[in-house]
């Protein structure tokens, strides 16, 4: 802030009746330089109150309520400012989104694969023509149903070995505004979804959960189909 040599009279006069007062007082070094100099205390702590204020010239009044509520202001755009900046877009949202189902069909699959491929290797070595029948079924039978048992088993691990990965190639700040984003999401499905009581064959639920929306153009296409249901569900009742 830099002050005009007729603002620097006012100011002293105004420094003087602070400090009699027994209030801090900012005094400009000189005219045409950088006026303040470094407070013990904030701008923003200073006391405005209506008497002090009134005993200032017009000038000094002015420019201290002006500083100080200047300085009152910015710490709270700031701390407003800081915590949406933290988040990502809806659009980064999405497709932080999309990557994380990625990666968990992908571990799917191979969890599948090596599950698959792990009980073959075990169930392979024994030997089913001395064993009996096991609930009236042939153990060849058996096996090859414990074997693709394997398989399902690994595909249910796929998500979490998935999740794992994703977060582990993920900073932790990506992570976090990501779970604070997906919140906000399901606010938004929660307040905007349909009442699935009086749903029927000719009118299915359309995705409850919001689990098929993976952009802004496919959710505003799931609020349509929120409002296609009820229609047709207020012109069947």
């Amino acid at each position: 802030m830099l002050l005009s040599p007729a603002a620097v009279p006012s100011l002293r006069a105004a420094a003087q009746v602070c400090r009699s007062r027994g209030i801090p007082t900012m005094v400009p070094r000189a005219a045409g330089v950088a006026a303040w100099p470094a407070l013990s205390q904030s701008p923003a702590s200073i006391p405005l109150n209506r008497p002090v204020l009134k005993s200032l010239p017009a000038s000094a009044s002015f420019l201290l309520r002006r500083h100080v509520t200047t300085a009152q202001a910015i710490p709270n755009s700031g701390a407003t400012g800081s915590s949406t900046d933290d988040l990502p877009s809806w659009d980064a949202f999405f497709a932080l989104r999309r990557a994380r189902r990625r990666y968990n069909r992908t571990c799917s699959v191979v969890t599948a694969v090596l599950g698959t491929a792990s009980g073959a290797a075990v169930l392979g070595n024994i030997e089913v023509d001395s064993m009996p029948a096991l609930f009236g079924f042939d153990m060849l039978t058996v096996f090859g149903l414990a074997i693709l048992g394997c398989g399902a088993l690994g595909w249910l691990l796929g998500p979490a070995v998935g999740g794992v990965l994703f977060r582990m190639l993920n900073r932790s700040s990506v992570i976090k505004g990501m779970a604070e984003r997906e919140k906000q999401f399901f606010q938004h499905i929660k307040r905007n979804r349909v009442d699935p009581s009086n749903h029927s064959f000719a009118n299915p639920v359309p995705d409850y959960y919001g689990e098929k929306v993976g952009s802004l153009k496919e959710y505003r296409q799931w609020l349509r189909d929120q409002r296609i249901y009820n229609r047709k569900r207020e012109t069947f009742l």
